[in-house]
């Protein structure tokens, strides 16, 4: 009896490490928000690059990125320490699209650049009502992407 006995402890201790590992391999990534973030800022840095060469098609790219991004935020982080990111970002940044998209589809710089703007005041908006005040979004002065061209090509 007492080989069978050690026999079944061995094949449990055997068995349940396995499929532990097999439901470990089920897990999959999730980004942070620290991450989405970081993610916007750069789709926020291309976009004004891509407005400010005229580059439209980018610059209408890389603003639907900005909203895929936002989308995640608000679908991914309804809550976050307690507070409610995701209407946040609802109810400050994603209204000022629109008026970004509208004025890529004007191809119009003078109005790219208000409504630019005004992402930008919707984003350190968000950020003063989560207590990230700290973290401040301008217009980008240089570019870190040397190996990207955002003048259209012709």
């Amino acid at each position: 009896m007492k080989p069978l006995l050690t026999f079944a402890v061995l094949a449990l201790a055997l068995v349940f490490p396995a499929r532990a590992a097999e439901e470990g391999a089920k897990e999959t990534y999730a980004s942070g928000l620290g991450e989405i973030m970081s993610l916007q800022q750069m789709r926020h840095l291309k976009l004004w690059f891509a407005g400010q060469a005229k580059n439209w098609p980018l610059a209408d790219y890389e603003l639907d990125e900005l909203k895929e991004g936002f989308d995640d935020v608000v679908k991914f982080f309804p809550v976050k320490d307690d507070m409610k990111i995701g209407d946040m970002a609802g109810s400050t940044v994603v209204p000022v699209l629109p008026d970004v998209k509208s004025a890529i589809e004007a191809k119009d710089a003078a109005k790219f650049a208000a409504a630019f703007d005004k992402l930008t005041a919707a984003c350190n908006a968000c950020h003063q009502a989560s207590n990230h005040a700290f973290i401040v979004i301008q217009r980008p002065t240089t570019s870190p992407y040397t190996n990207q061209l955002f003048t259209p090509k012709k």
